[in-house]
C-alpha cells in the first residue's frame, strides 16, 4: 500500500474515478503489454484513482492467478502516482483470497463486490463484509449492489466494526435509500456513485453530497468524461444537460438493449477509438455490427466536446 488511509479517502471522495477494461488477446488470455499501455494512457488524464479488475474490468470472469497479475501490473505502472484499488468478493473465503492477493501486490484498497448468487439477509451481509474487512489491513469500499444491498442500519454496523472500511459505492441508484445511508452514517465514509453509466445519475448524486462516481465511458471518450465531471462540479447545468442529451441518454438507450452491455459496449468503444482490448468473456457478448456503428456515431458526438 502506497497511500495512507487519509490520502485514499481524499482521492476517492473528490475527482473522477477510472475503471479500466481488462485486456485479452485473440485467445482470450490476459494481455499484459496491452494492459500496461492502457493504464499509462489512463493516468495521463485527470483522474483521482484507478480501480482495476472491477465490474468494467470483468472481475467476475477472472481467475485468482490472472487477478494477481492484473493488480501487480497496475501497481507497477501507476507507480505511486494515484491510489490503485482492486476488487474482491463472491464468497467470504474467495473474498479473503482476492483481498490477500491485492494487498500482497501493493494495492491501496479493495472494492468489495456482492456475494455470489444467493439472496442474503442483512445480518448475513454484514457478517460477509466484516469477515473480509477483518482479513485485510488495506482500505475497503463496499459495493452496494445486486444481492448485496445493505440498508442504513447495516452500513452503520459495518462502519462501527471495521476501521478499514472507508467508503460505500452505490450500485442501485435508489437515491432515497442512499440519502438515508448518508444522513445516518455521515462523513464516517466516502460515498461514490456507481450505477452503470453513472453520469446519468450524476446530478442526483451531487444533490445529496456524492461528489464523485465511476466513469466507464472514460475508457473510450476520456476528454468528454473529464469535461462532463468538471462542468458538473462547477454547477454548469447547461453544459451538463447538453452532454447528457447528446451522448449519455442515447448511450444508455443502446446499453439497455441487452444485459451486460454496460461492459460490452465499453470494450467495443475502446476498439473503435483504436485502443482494442479483445472481446468480453462469457457470459457476456459483444455488440452487433449495427450497434457498433451506432456507438461510433455517438463517439463522434463526444469528440465535439
Amino acid at each position: 500500500m502506497t497511500f495512507s488511509r487519509a490520502a485514499v479517502t481524499n482521492a476517492i471522495g473528490d475527482g473522477l474515478l477510472s475503471f479500466p477494461i481488462t485486456d485479452f488477446d485473440s485467445q482470450g488470455r490476459f494481455d499484459e503489454a496491452s494492459y500496461r499501455n492502457r493504464l499509462e494512457w489512463f493516468i495521463s488524464h485527470e483522474i483521482s484513482a484507478v480501480f482495476v479488475a472491477g465490474g468494467t474490468g470483468e472481475f467476475f470472469s477472472l481467475s485468482l492467478e490472472e487477478y494477481r497479475e492484473i493488480v501487480r501490473v497496475a501497481v507497477e505502472v501507476v507507480d505511486g502516482r494515484l491510489p490503485v484499488i482492486a476488487s474482491a468478493g463472491l464468497s467470504v473465503e474467495t473474498g479473503k483470497a482476492f483481498a490477500k492477493a491485492a494487498e500482497e501486490a501493493g494495492a491501496d484498497g479493495i472494492l468489495l463486490m456482492p456475494p455470489y448468487l444467493t439472496e442474503c439477509p442483512q445480518d448475513g451481509l454484514v457478517e460477509y463484509a466484516r469477515q473480509i474487512c477483518d482479513a485485510t489491513s488495506i482500505n475497503v469500499i463496499y459495493y452496494n449492489r445486486g444481492n448485496g444491498i445493505l440498508n442504513a442500519s447495516s452500513v452503520q454496523q459495518l462502519a462501527d466494526h471495521c476501521p478499514n472500511l472507508v467508503g460505500l459505492k452505490d450500485g442501485k441508484g435508489d437515491i432515497q435509500a442512499l440519502n438515508k445511508i448518508i444522513k445516518t452514517v455521515g462523513d464516517r465514509l466516502v460515498y461514490i456513485g456507481g450505477v452503470p453509466t453513472a453520469e446519468i445519475f450524476a446530478e442526483a448524486y451531487v444533490s445529496i453530497g456524492v461528489n464523485t462516481y465511476s466513469s466507464a465511458v472514460f475508457n473510450f471518450v476520456p476528454e468528454m468524461a473529464v469535461m462532463f465531471y468538471k462542468e458538473l462540479r462547477k454547477g454548469n447545468k447547461e453544459v451538463v444537460k447538453q452532454i447528457t442529451c447528446d451522448f449519455f441518454i442515447p448511450f444508455v438507450d443502446l446499453r439497455d438493449r441487452k444485459a451486460g452491455y454496460a461492459v460490452s459496449l465499453i470494450k467495443a468503444g475502446a476498439e473503435i477509438v483504436g485502443r482494442p482490448a479483445g472481446s468480453v468473456r462469457a457470459p457476456l457478448s459483444m455488440p452487433s455490427k449495427d450497434e457498433c456503428q451506432q456507438l461510433e456515431a455517438l463517439i463522434d458526438v463526444a469528440k465535439k466536446y
